[in-house]
C-alpha cells in the first residue's frame, strides 16, 4: 500500500472445460505477471480452476481430486511472489459441495468462502450441483495438507485495511453478503463471477458494480469468466471492473479472444475518510445486529378503481428505446460471433456449412461466420455456402443470395431440389399437385440431408440460421431446417435479425455498395419459405406474416409471456396500448390465439433443439432456460384469451 493506495488487479485467464492442470497454469502465468506490476491483491473468475461450465463433471468425485490437487499445485508454483490471489473452485465439505473462493498467499491457503445465493432460474442450475454457505456445518475444510477456514463471514485484513468476497449471484441479492461485510468493516469488495452475455446486459451490470460500491461506501473488483468457457448455449466474454464509492475507475473490453486482466488503484484512505463522515453508514453499523422488522399495512386500488398505466410501453422491446440501436445490434452480433468462434475452436472445424436461401435468417448467420472466420484467420472460401432452389425460390431471393456470398469470398454451391423431391413423392406416393404440410416438409428436410452430407465431406458444422421467434412459434420443419450443429440465431427475435442486417448494410460493408444494396434488399424482401411456387416466381409467393400474423406482434408476446412471465390478459392489455392506432384489439387477440396455440403445441421440436448462445432476454434451449414438457397443455391460456374484449 502506497499513499493509502491498494493495487488491484482482475484477471481472465483463458481456461479449457474440466482441465484443471491447464487452468491453474494459465493462472499461475497471471498470477506472476501481476505480482511484477505491483499487485497486491489478484482475483480470478468464479470456478476458474475448473471452469464455470463443467454440469454434471461437478458430481464426478475424480474432477473435484484433481481441483484440490491442482490448487495445491498453483499454491506452490506461486510461492515465490508477495500478491494476494483469489480464485475459484468448488469446494466438498464431506457430503456437500460448495461453489467457493479460496484465498492464498506465499505458499499458504489461508481460507475460503462459500456461495451464499445459488441462482437456480432462466439459464442457471446450480443447486443441482452446490449447497449454499447457510447449510454449511463445519467451520474449517481441508484442502490438500492445508486446514483453513471456511465460511461467509471472514474478513481479511492487513493492517488497517480489510477484504471481503462474494461470489456472482450474491450481488444481485437486494441485501448482498458484499454490503454485510462492508459493515464489519471491508473496504474492498471482491466479487468472482460467470456472468453469461446477453444484449443489454452488461450496461444493467455496471449499473450494479457502480451502485454497490456507493451503497458500501467501498472499493469493488468484479471478474467475471471469459474465453474457453463451453458455448452450448451461452456466451462467456469475460467481463471486469474496478469501482470506488459509485465510479467505475476501469472497465475490461469484451469481445477480445484473448487472456486479460486490469490493474488499478483504489483509495482506501478516501474510503475510510468518506465512512468517517458518512453518519448513516455509521447508524447502519451500530444498529447492524439489533435491527428488527416493523410491518405497516396499506392497501392498493382495486383493478377497476385504478388509473391507466402512462408510462410508454416499448413496441419492441428486444430494441428499446433509450438504447443506440447500432451499439446494441452489435453487442448482438459480437455475442453471436463469439459463441461461434468457441465452438468452431472446439471443433477444430477450418469449414463451415451454411444453407444461403437469401432470406434475413440465413443472411444474419452468414454474416456471423464470415466474422468468425476472420477472427479465427480461416479464409471466407472455406465457408461453404449452398443455394438450394426449389419449387417456390424466387428471383429475387436467389440472387441476393448469389451476390452476398460472391461479395463476401464464401464458397457457392447451388444444387437444385426440384428432382430430388420428385423422387421423393413418387416413393412416398404423395401428389406434387397437392401442396400440404407434406409437400413442404420434403423440402425442407431434402435440403438439410444436403446440407449434412456436404458438412460430412468438409469435416465441418452445418450453421444453424432460425431464429426465435420462428423457435416460440414452431415455424420450422421438425429434423428439416430445425437441426442444425450449431444455430446461431436460436435466440434473436426476428425483429432484431432485421434490424442486425440493416446495422451490419450501414455500418459493416467498408464501402462496398453492392454489398450495401443486396443486405438492404434482404432486409425489405417479404419473409417467406418460399416452398409454395406461385405464378410470378421474381418475387417469394408465399408471406409468412400472411399466415400466421405480424412478427412485431409475436416477438412482443414471445418478451411478455417468457421474460416477463405475464399473464394473457395482462400482455393484451400492454399489446393494446403499445400498438393502439396500427392493430385494433381484434387482430391482437386473433394472434395472440394463434402464439399460445402454437407454443405449446410445437414444444416437442425445442426438446430436441441445437446448441445456440444466449444473446438477448429469452432462450428457449431445452438445457439452458425453459424446460416443459412436449404435452403440457395450453387451455387455461387459452381460456383466458378467449374471454379478452375485441373493441
Amino acid at each position: 500500500m502506497k499513499q493509502g493506495y491498494v493495487k488491484v488487479a482482475a484477471a481472465v485467464p483463458y481456461v479449457k472445460v474440466a482441465d484443471c492442470y491447464y487452468n491453474v497454469e494459465r493462472i499461475s502465468e497471471m498470477v506472476h505477471q501481476a505480482d511484477a506490476q505491483g499487485v497486491e491483491i489478484v482475483t480470478f473468475p468464479e470456478l476458474s480452476v475448473t471452469g464455470y461450465t463443467c454440469g454434471d463433471l461437478f458430481l464426478q468425485p475424480f474432477l473435484l481430486d484433481e481441483a484440490n490437487a491442482a490448487l495445491c499445485q498453483l499454491v506452490q508454483d506461486t510461492a515465490d511472489t508477495h500478491t494476494l490471489v483469489i480464485v475459484g473452485m468448488p469446494v466438498r465439505v464431506e457430503e456437500k459441495l460448495f461453489n467457493s473462493a479460496v484465498v492464498f498467499q506465499q505458499g499458504r491457503i489461508l481460507g475460503a468462502i462459500p456461495k451464499t445465493y445459488l441462482p437456480n432460474y432462466r439459464e442457471f442450475q446450480e443447486k443441482r450441483w452446490f449447497s449454499p454457505s447457510d447449510v454449511l456445518q463445519y467451520k474449517t475444510v481441508r484442502i490438500g495438507d492445508h486446514i483453513v477456514p471456511i465460511g461467509r463471514n471472514i474478513l481479511f485484513r492487513s493492517g488497517r485495511v480489510g477484504i471481503g468476497i462474494e461470489i456472482c449471484e450474491d450481488m444481485w441479492t437486494p441485501y448482498t453478503p458484499g454490503t454485510r461485510l462492508s459493515l464489519y468493516g471491508a473496504h474492498i469488495i471482491f466479487n468472482l463471477s460467470a456472468s453469461n452475455e446477453n444484449a443489454g446486459k452488461h450496461n444493467y451490470l455496471r449499473s450494479i458494480i457502480s451502485g454497490l460500491s456507493s451503497q458500501g461506501l467501498c472499493g469493488y473488483v468484479y471478474v467475471s469468466c471469459g474465453y474457453g468457457e463451453s458455448s452450448t448455449d451461452l456466451v462467456y466474454t469475460g467481463k471486469a471492473f474496478i469501482s470506488e464509492i459509485g465510479k467505475i475507475v476501469k472497465e475490461m473490453k469484451r469481445f477480445e479472444y484473448c487472456e486479460r486482466m486490469i490493474v488499478s488503484d483504489i483509495d482506501v484512505s478516501h474510503v475510510q475518510t468518506e465512512r468517517l463522515l458518512n453518519s448513516s453508514f455509521k447508524s447502519a453499523v451500530s444498529h447492524f445486529t439489533q435491527e428488527e422488522l416493523t410491518e405497516i399495512p396499506f392497501a392498493l386500488r382495486s383493478e377497476e378503481e385504478s388509473a391507466p398505466v402512462d408510462r410508454p410501453i416499448e413496441r419492441n422491446p428486444f430494441m428499446p428505446t433509450g438504447v443506440d440501436p447500432d451499439e446494441r445490434c452489435e453487442e448482438m452480433f459480437q455475442i453471436q460471433v463469439c459463441g461461434l468462434v468457441q465452438r468452431l475452436r472446439h471443433m477444430k472445424a477450418e469449414h463451415a456449412v451454411i444453407g444461403i436461401s437469401g432470406g434475413l435468417d440465413s443472411t444474419l448467420a452468414l454474416l456471423v461466420t464470415v466474422r468468425a472466420f476472420d477472427i479465427l484467420g480461416l479464409p471466407h472460401s472455406n465457408i461453404i455456402g449452398v443455394t438450394m432452389p426449389g419449387f417456390g425460390t424466387s428471383m429475387r431471393t436467389r440472387e441476393n443470395a448469389h451476390k452476398m456470398m460472391r461479395h463476401l469470398g464464401v464458397t457457392l454451391q447451388e444444387i437444385d431440389i426440384t428432382e430430388a423431391c420428385m423422387q421423393h413423392f413418387a416413393a412416398i406416393g404423395h401428389d406434387p399437385k397437392v401442396h400440404d404440410t407434406t409437400y413442404e416438409n420434403v423440402q425442407a428436410r431434402e435440403r438439410t440431408q444436403l446440407l449434412m452430407d456436404i458438412a460430412n465431406r468438409y469435416n465441418a458444422p452445418v450453421i444453424g440460421t432460425g431464429d426465435l421467434s420462428e423457435i416460440a412459434l414452431g415455424w420450422c420443419t421438425y429434423n428439416g431446417d430445425h437441426m442444425s450443429m450449431y444455430s446461431v440465431n436460436a435466440t434473436v427475435a426476428k425483429t432484431s435479425v432485421a434490424l442486425i442486417i440493416d446495422w451490419h448494410a450501414r455500418v459493416l460493408s467498408h464501402g462496398d455498395e453492392v454489398l450495401k444494396k443486396t443486405l438492404l434488399d434482404v432486409v425489405a424482401t417479404p419473409i417467406s419459405p418460399e416452398l409454395i411456387p406461385g405464378v410470378n416466381g421474381d418475387e417469394p409467393h408465399q408471406k409468412t406474416q400472411e399466415a400466421i400474423g405480424p412478427y412485431e406482434l409475436h416477438d412482443f408476446f414471445i418478451y411478455h409471456f417468457l421474460f416477463k412471465k405475464n399473464q394473457p390478459s395482462k400482455i393484451f392489455y400492454l399489446a393494446r396500448v403499445a400498438f393502439e392506432g396500427i392493430y385494433p384489439p381484434s387482430v391482437i387477440k386473433r394472434y395472440m390465439l394463434l402464439f399460445f396455440r402454437r407454443f405449446f403445441s410445437q414444444q416437442y421440436k425445442r426438446n430436441c433443439m441445437p446448441d445456440g448462445p444466449k444473446v438477448g432476454a429469452v432462450s428457449l434451449s431445452p438445457r439452458g432456460e425453459w424446460r416443459m414438457p412436449s404435452d403440457a397443455v395450453s387451455s387455461m391460456w387459452i381460456r383466458e384469451i378467449e374471454q379478452l374484449p375485441e373493441d
